[in-house]
Protein backbone atom coordinates (compact mmCIF):
# COMPACT_ATOMS: atom_id res chain seq x y z
CA UNK A 1 0.00 0.00 0.00
CA UNK A 2 1.07 3.29 -0.93
CA UNK A 3 0.03 6.61 -0.72
CA UNK A 4 0.78 10.08 -3.25
CA UNK A 5 -0.49 13.54 -2.98
CA UNK A 6 -1.52 14.22 -6.19
CA UNK A 7 -2.19 18.08 -8.01
CA UNK A 8 -6.06 18.80 -8.47
CA UNK A 9 -7.71 21.76 -9.44
CA UNK A 10 -10.98 20.84 -7.33
CA UNK A 11 -11.11 22.31 -3.98
CA UNK A 12 -14.15 20.03 -3.17
CA UNK A 13 -11.55 17.07 -3.62
CA UNK A 14 -8.00 19.08 -2.82
CA UNK A 15 -6.97 20.85 0.07
CA UNK A 16 -3.67 22.70 0.57
CA UNK A 17 -0.93 20.84 1.70
CA UNK A 18 2.49 20.57 0.94
CA UNK A 19 4.30 24.01 -1.49
CA UNK A 20 1.00 25.78 -0.92
CA UNK A 21 -0.43 23.10 -4.03
CA UNK A 22 -4.34 22.13 -3.53
CA UNK A 23 -3.95 18.36 -3.75
CA UNK A 24 -5.87 14.97 -3.30
CA UNK A 25 -3.82 11.78 -1.31
CA UNK A 26 -5.22 8.83 -3.13
CA UNK A 27 -4.13 5.51 -1.66
CA UNK A 28 -3.32 2.60 -3.71
CA UNK A 29 -2.77 -1.11 -3.22
CA UNK A 30 -0.03 -2.49 -5.40
CA UNK A 31 1.17 -6.32 -6.72
CA UNK A 32 4.82 -6.15 -6.14
CA UNK A 33 4.89 -9.35 -8.83
CA UNK A 34 2.78 -8.56 -11.40
CA UNK A 35 3.21 -4.21 -11.21
CA UNK A 36 -0.73 -3.16 -11.97
CA UNK A 37 -2.92 -1.41 -8.73
CA UNK A 38 -5.28 -4.04 -7.15
CA UNK A 39 -7.66 -1.39 -5.65
CA UNK A 40 -8.09 2.54 -5.30
CA UNK A 41 -9.50 4.19 -2.87
CA UNK A 42 -11.69 7.36 -3.57
CA UNK A 43 -9.18 10.79 -2.76
CA UNK A 44 -9.35 12.63 0.59
CA UNK A 45 -8.10 15.95 0.89
CA UNK A 46 -4.20 16.32 0.84
CA UNK A 47 -3.82 17.44 4.11
CA UNK A 48 -5.07 14.02 5.28
CA UNK A 49 -2.13 11.83 6.95
CA UNK A 50 -1.73 8.07 5.14
CA UNK A 51 -2.75 6.57 8.11
CA UNK A 52 -5.63 8.24 8.46
CA UNK A 53 -6.62 7.61 4.59
CA UNK A 54 -5.91 4.05 5.09
CA UNK A 55 -8.19 3.43 7.50
CA UNK A 56 -10.88 5.59 6.05
CA UNK A 57 -10.75 3.97 2.60
CA UNK A 58 -12.49 0.76 3.34
CA UNK A 59 -9.47 -0.64 1.45
CA UNK A 60 -8.33 -2.78 4.73
CA UNK A 61 -11.57 -4.61 4.32
CA UNK A 62 -10.74 -5.47 0.74
CA UNK A 63 -7.42 -6.61 1.85
CA UNK A 64 -8.74 -9.05 4.45
CA UNK A 65 -6.30 -12.02 4.87
CA UNK A 66 -3.20 -10.80 2.71
CA UNK A 67 -0.17 -9.29 4.13
CA UNK A 68 -0.40 -5.37 3.12
CA UNK A 69 3.43 -3.55 3.56
CA UNK A 70 3.21 0.14 4.71
CA UNK A 71 5.53 2.55 5.31
CA UNK A 72 7.53 3.40 8.25
CA UNK A 73 4.32 5.76 9.12
CA UNK A 74 1.42 3.52 9.18
CA UNK A 75 1.90 2.11 12.06
CA UNK A 76 -0.78 0.68 14.23
CA UNK A 77 -3.25 0.20 11.36
CA UNK A 78 -2.80 -3.44 10.59
CA UNK A 79 -0.04 -3.33 8.03
CA UNK A 80 3.43 -4.77 8.33
CA UNK A 81 5.85 -1.84 8.87
CA UNK A 82 9.68 -1.89 8.79
CA UNK A 83 11.32 -2.41 12.44
CA UNK A 84 12.48 0.46 14.14
CA UNK A 85 15.56 1.10 16.05
CA UNK A 86 15.20 1.36 19.60
CA UNK A 87 17.10 4.50 21.58
CA UNK A 88 20.73 2.84 22.76
CA UNK A 89 20.14 -0.66 20.62
CA UNK A 90 20.79 -1.71 17.70
CA UNK A 91 18.49 -3.61 15.41
CA UNK A 92 18.49 -7.60 15.99
CA UNK A 93 19.98 -9.74 12.83
CA UNK A 94 16.26 -11.19 12.49
CA UNK A 95 15.38 -7.72 12.36
CA UNK A 96 17.52 -6.54 10.13
CA UNK A 97 17.05 -9.42 7.64
CA UNK A 98 13.10 -8.57 7.67
CA UNK A 99 13.79 -5.26 6.92
CA UNK A 100 16.41 -5.86 4.05
CA UNK A 101 13.31 -8.18 2.48
CA UNK A 102 10.83 -5.11 3.16
CA UNK A 103 12.96 -2.74 1.36
CA UNK A 104 13.24 -4.84 -1.80
CA UNK A 105 9.80 -5.78 -1.87
CA UNK A 106 9.25 -1.95 -1.05
CA UNK A 107 10.98 -0.57 -4.13
CA UNK A 108 9.35 -2.65 -6.39
CA UNK A 109 6.16 -0.94 -5.46
CA UNK A 110 7.40 2.24 -5.52
CA UNK A 111 8.84 1.87 -8.72
CA UNK A 112 5.14 0.85 -9.87
CA UNK A 113 3.65 4.03 -8.23
CA UNK A 114 6.09 6.39 -10.00
CA UNK A 115 5.06 4.79 -13.60
CA UNK A 116 1.18 5.72 -12.06
CA UNK A 117 2.18 9.23 -11.33
CA UNK A 118 4.36 9.73 -14.53
CA UNK A 119 0.24 9.10 -16.06
CA UNK A 120 -0.54 12.11 -17.98
CA UNK A 121 -3.94 12.65 -16.46
CA UNK A 122 -1.97 12.17 -12.86
CA UNK A 123 0.31 15.17 -13.31
CA UNK A 124 -2.14 18.07 -13.23
CA UNK A 125 -5.46 16.41 -12.81
CA UNK A 126 -7.58 18.75 -14.17
CA UNK A 127 -10.90 16.41 -13.93
CA UNK A 128 -14.07 17.66 -11.66
CA UNK A 129 -15.63 15.86 -9.16
CA UNK A 130 -14.88 11.78 -9.47
CA UNK A 131 -12.74 12.26 -12.25
CA UNK A 132 -9.69 11.73 -9.89
CA UNK A 133 -11.12 8.42 -8.29
CA UNK A 134 -11.62 7.28 -12.05
CA UNK A 135 -7.91 8.27 -13.69
CA UNK A 136 -6.23 6.34 -10.22
CA UNK A 137 -8.71 2.97 -10.84
CA UNK A 138 -6.97 -0.23 -11.55
CA UNK A 139 -7.12 -0.64 -14.95
CA UNK A 140 -5.72 -3.26 -17.45
CA UNK A 141 -4.78 -0.53 -19.84
CA UNK A 142 -3.50 2.02 -17.65
CA UNK A 143 0.61 3.02 -17.37
CA UNK A 144 1.51 0.57 -14.87
CA UNK A 145 -0.01 -2.24 -16.87
CA UNK A 146 2.93 -5.11 -17.37
CA UNK A 147 1.34 -6.19 -20.94
CA UNK A 148 1.38 -4.20 -23.59
CA UNK A 149 -1.21 -1.87 -25.08
CA UNK A 150 -2.38 -4.22 -27.66
CA UNK A 151 -3.35 -7.53 -25.90
CA UNK A 152 -4.61 -4.64 -22.53
CA UNK A 153 -7.83 -4.80 -23.56
CA UNK A 154 -10.53 -5.20 -20.80
CA UNK A 155 -12.66 -7.23 -23.31
CA UNK A 156 -9.96 -9.67 -24.29
CA UNK A 157 -6.66 -8.80 -22.30
CA UNK A 158 -5.51 -10.22 -19.54
CA UNK A 159 -6.20 -8.82 -15.98
CA UNK A 160 -7.22 -8.26 -12.40
CA UNK A 161 -10.87 -7.54 -11.47
CA UNK A 162 -12.07 -4.37 -10.65
CA UNK A 163 -11.88 -3.90 -6.95
CA UNK A 164 -12.19 0.05 -6.61
CA UNK A 165 -14.09 1.27 -3.56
Amino acid sequence: MDGTLVPVRDRKVGASSRNFCISANVQVVIDPDSKPGIAAARPVPGNTAHAKAWRDSGLARTCEGVTVLGEGACINIGLVVPHRRRPDRALLPGEEDDNAEQRRVRARIEHAFARMKHYNILRDCRQRGTGLHHAVRPSPTCATSPWPRDQASPKTGPGLPEHTL
